[in-house]
């Protein structure tokens, strides 16, 4: 077992101490450079755990727990070795299924759909501002929530989310939704989200990563908290700049200082986006592992906090919509 460094603190103003992610790696095939991500199947590999042994096996009386049930025991060791300025999370990050955006995008081309078709709210046949989920995405959840089901049986004694945490955007709740809702969860850890605005994909200029206002949020997911602070309508989204990849990682890192400062949970489930899960392995040292949509991933992270000011690293500021080329075919009068 060793620790991918990540590499990406930030300087804040007058900041006397901030946290330094890595990868705990050597527990998910995914980590490892050999595993290929365009062919890896998360449900039918047991989410990537490698069939392992602990330096914590020793120490339990119960030689018939499952491999999951281990992890957590050796989760529990390393916490228990380590100083009080370190602390360990187990992060379930799951891909929102299918969306009238992606199926866009591979219609139009990611060229067209990026200098024209994302700028818009949808087509004379579909709507992809905030998109919602296609049947197919529908059934990519499924296949999650199947997933789940399996695994939380005893035999399997997967570690179920504690906490969960989903993306204000449509397809994240929708997915987020059929992939828990109905599951038996431990009494003590109900499925029972919450809606965070930093978990987004990234900002900008695509009408697909525009979310709906919270009152729509609350009126079509009632039982469901949401953030404080949470504006009524969306206060990071602009029509002409698109957010950079590394201003999305330092806004993953951010989200991630909020739930290792205020979250006392070791398993946590958070559902977002293919850009917002890239910005999440960067930030904690992971190496880089796409996700197809309903994919989900496990990432066992370790927060040490550090006196002193933060490294500084620059952000590149967000850029605007490219201009379609001449190749790219749009309606009459409109490139």
């Amino acid at each position: 077992m060793h620790e991918a460094e990540a590499g990406v603190a930030y300087r804040g103003a007058n900041a006397t101490r901030y946290v330094n992610y890595t990868t705990v790696t050597g527990i998910f095939a995914q980590d490892d450079p050999a595993t290929d991500a365009s062919n890896f199947d998360y449900a039918t590999s047991n989410l990537g755990l490698l069939n392992r042994t602990y330096p914590s096996d020793a120490l339990s009386s119960n030689a018939s727990t499952t491999q999951w049930q281990r992890l957590y025991s050796y989760m529990n060791y390393l916490q228990a070795q380590t100083p009080s300025n370190v602390a360990y999370k187990l992060f379930f990050a799951g891909r929102h299924g299918e969306g009238a955006h992606n199926v866009a995008e591979a219609f139009y081309g990611t060229e067209a759909w990026d200098c024209y078709w994302s700028l818009r709210d949808g087509n004379e046949t579909s709507t992809w501002a905030d998109a919602k989920l296609t049947p197919t995405g529908i059934a990519q959840a499924r296949v999650a929530h199947d997933f789940w089901a399996r695994a939380l049986r005893p035999e399997v004694g997967a570690l179920a989310p504690q906490s969960y945490y989903v993306s204000p955007l449509a397809r994240c709740l929708q997915t987020a939704e059929t992939t828990f809702a109905g599951l038996q969860l431990p009494e003590d850890s109900p499925f029972s989200p919450t809606v965070k605005e930093l978990l987004r994909e990234t900002i900008g200029i695509h009408t697909c990563d525009r979310r709906s206002s919270r009152t729509w949020i609350a009126e079509n997911y009632p039982a469901w908290e949401i953030e404080k602070g949470f504006a009524e309508e969306d206060p990071l989204w602009k029509a002409d700049v698109r957010e950079s990849s590394s201003a999305q990682v330092l806004r993953l890192k951010t989200l991630l200082d909020d739930i290792f400062a205020h979250d006392p949970n070791d398993v946590v489930s958070l559902t977002s986006h293919s850009g917002s899960i890239r910005a999440l392995l960067a930030a904690v040292g992971h190496r880089e592992f796409s996700l197809a949509t309903g994919g989900v991933i496990p990432v066992l992270v370790r927060a040490e906090t550090v006196e002193g000011a933060p490294p500084n690293r620059t952000v590149e500021p967000g850029t605007g919509p490219p201009t379609c080329g001449a190749g790219v075919v749009v309606p009459t009068g409109e490139a």
